[in-house]
């Protein structure tokens, strides 16, 4: 699993948008007890803060202690700095495991091991992701530009993942069908801004160069945006979700043999 939000966390905190009620209900519509769920990489927690809300106990982790140091505080969530992969939750734990926007940065095959392990019985795994921002045609255009081709090869290899939707990562469970979800807010040109800088590729750019690519869109996005003016911001989600339902959990067991061989 790779770390390139430790030094983002007060960005992330403030820009990196939250998730809507809907996915919720579509959540707890499948959870058949709401005791103990895991937030996987939870970053700064905005989704372990929305599930605290529903279950009794939510345990999030992510490996980045920058990250947990900036995540919301609530009673309810316990955070830990501990890898996907290796964890230290015992076994049969969890009613329902999430991750949100990070499973493609993960090792697969030991990540499954571990839910596998720390997932009840027919508990369910939520694997939750959006793609790229959309505002409105104009908006759109610079952001592809910018997407695309400013900083196009500065994206880590696991990015393509996110634009192919999770479509191409293993996945270990009898899949459920999900709903088509957004996350929608409305937000104002600094608040965008904030977001865009967010972006890993943006962070590997300045890295490597003396500017921020973030700049050179700037004015573009001023001329399209408008003075004091509050845009509607989507956010397009996707969901792979499943149950872990023994003795169907065909995938999981030839995924571990593969892994074994």
């Amino acid at each position: 699993m790779k770390d390139n939000f430790s030094k983002l966390s007060q960005l992330y905190a403030q820009f990196r948008p939250t998730y809507p009620k809907e996915l919720f209900d579509f959540l707890l519509s499948l959870a058949q007890e709401r005791k103990t769920a895991w937030d996987c990489g939870t970053g700064t927690g905005q989704l372990a803060v929305e599930l605290a809300t529903y279950f009794d106990k939510v345990h999030a982790t992510d490996i980045s202690e920058n990250q947990i140091r900036n995540a919301v505080v609530k009673e309810n969530i316990f955070y830990k700095i501990e890898r996907a992969e290796q964890t230290s939750f015992s076994n049969n734990l969890f009613d329902l495991i999430t991750v949100g926007q990070a499973v493609h940065w993960f090792d697969f095959p030991r990540f499954y091991e571990e839910v596998e392990r720390t997932l009840k019985p027919n508990g369910i795994l939520a694997l939750i992701g959006y793609s790229l921002v959309r505002v409105d045609a104009q908006t759109d255009n610079i952001i592809n530009h910018l997407y695309e081709n400013s900083i196009g090869s500065y994206w880590d290899k696991e990015r393509k993942y996110v634009d192919e939707h999770y479509q191409t990562i293993p996945f270990p469970y009898r899949e459920i069908k999900a709903p088509v979800l957004n996350a929608a807010y409305d937000w104002d040109l600094e608040q965008f801004v904030g977001y865009l800088n967010t972006w890993s590729a943006v962070q590997h750019y300045k890295e490597r160069n003396t500017d921020n690519p973030i700049d050179t869109i700037i004015d573009d996005l001023r001329n399209c945006w408008g003075k004091n003016v509050r845009k509607r911001v989507t956010f397009p989600m996707f969901l792979r979700v499943g149950m872990k339902d023994h003795p169907t959990n065909i995938q999981f067991e030839k995924m571990k043999k593969g892994r074994e061989q």
